[in-house]
C-alpha cells in the first residue's frame, strides 16, 4: 500500500505491536488508559538493533497515526462482553489520526482481505464468519479464495515492479475497496451499495452493528467479513 499509494517523500514508521488489542489495551490500563501508543511501542522496541523510534521524542513527532488490530473474537481469555467493552473502550481513545491515533478494525482477522472469489466478487457483501470457525480462519480464507497468496496486491519486494504488475495491484486495491466500502454499508444500513458519506461508515458504526446484527444477533455467534485496510484507503483517497 505504501509503495502504490503513497509518495515517497513522506516519511513513514511502519511498526508491529506483536501481540492483539486486548494486550494493548492491558498496557494502556496500566498507564491509566492513556492512549499513547507511541510509548508503548518505543518501550518494545528499545531494544531491537532496528528499532524505528530510536530518534521519537513523542507521538507530538507524527502527524498522523493509523492502528490496525483484528477484532480477534475467538479469544478466550476473556467474555465476549469483556472483548466487547475493550474494542469500544479503543474505538472511542482512537478516533482521530492527528491526537491519539486512529483505529481500524479486521472482521475477524486481517486474512479477511484474501476472503474473496475473483475480484470483483459480487457476494462479498453475504459472508460471515462464526466465531467457533474464527480459530480456522486462515485456512478457511486460504481454502476460499481465488487468489493462490498475497500476489494479487503485493508487488514484489526484491525487484522494481513492472508496469503491468503496479497496474495490476493498484486495480486489485481498487476493486477491494469498492467491495469492502460496501460491505460496510451494508452492516451499517443494510444497503449494498457505496455510502452517502464516509461518516456513515465509521469504524465505531460498524462496530456497534457488528455486534447488534451479527454478534449478538441470536442466531449464532458470527461477524461480517470485513478488511479495514481498503477502508483505510477510501477515507484516505475517496476517489
Amino acid at each position: 500500500m505504501q509503495k502504490l499509494f503513497f509518495p515517497k517523500g513522506n516519511e513513514a514508521i511502519i511498526c508491529s505491536f506483536g501481540n492483539n488489542i486486548y494486550e494493548l489495551y492491558r498496557k494502556m490500563q496500566e498507564m491509566d488508559g492513556v492512549g499513547d501508543v507511541v510509548s508503548i511501542l518505543r518501550e518494545k522496541s528499545k531494544d531491537k538493533e532496528d528499532n524505528p523510534f530510536k530518534d521519537v521524542v513523542s507521538s507530538s513527532d507524527f502527524s498522523e497515526i493509523y492502528l490496525f488490530f483484528d477484532y480477534d473474537f475467538h479469544n478466550r481469555n476473556y467474555t465476549l462482553e469483556e472483548l466487547n467493552v475493550r474494542i469500544t473502550s479503543m474505538l472511542s481513545v482512537f478516533d482521530n489520526e492527528t491526537e491519539n491515533g486512529k483505529l481500524y478494525i479486521n472482521y475477524p482477522m486481517v486474512e479477511s482481505i484474501r476472503y474473496t472469489k475473483l475480484l470483483p466478487d459480487s457476494q462479498y457483501w453475504s459472508y460471515t464468519v462464526s466465531r467457533d470457525s474464527c480459530a480456522s480462519f486462515k485456512k478457511i480464507s486460504d481454502s476460499f479464495s481465488d487468489y493462490q497468496s498475497l500476489d494479487f496486491i503485493c508487488l514484489p519486494s526484491r525487484r522494481e515492479p513492472t508496469e503491468s504488475e503496479l497496474l495490476r495491484c493498484r486495480n486489485n486495491w481498487s476493486l477491494l475497496k469498492v467491495q469492502n466500502v460496501c460491505k460496510a454499508n451494508y452492516i451499517c444500513s443494510g444497503q449494498n451499495c457505496l455510502p452517502d458519506t464516509k461518516e456513515s461508515i465509521s469504524q465505531r458504526s460498524i462496530f456497534e452493528n457488528q455486534v447488534k446484527k451479527f454478534v449478538n444477533s441470536g442466531k449464532g455467534c458470527h461477524v461480517g467479513i470485513l478488511n479495514a485496510f481498503p477502508l483505510f484507503l477510501y477515507e484516505y483517497f475517496p476517489s
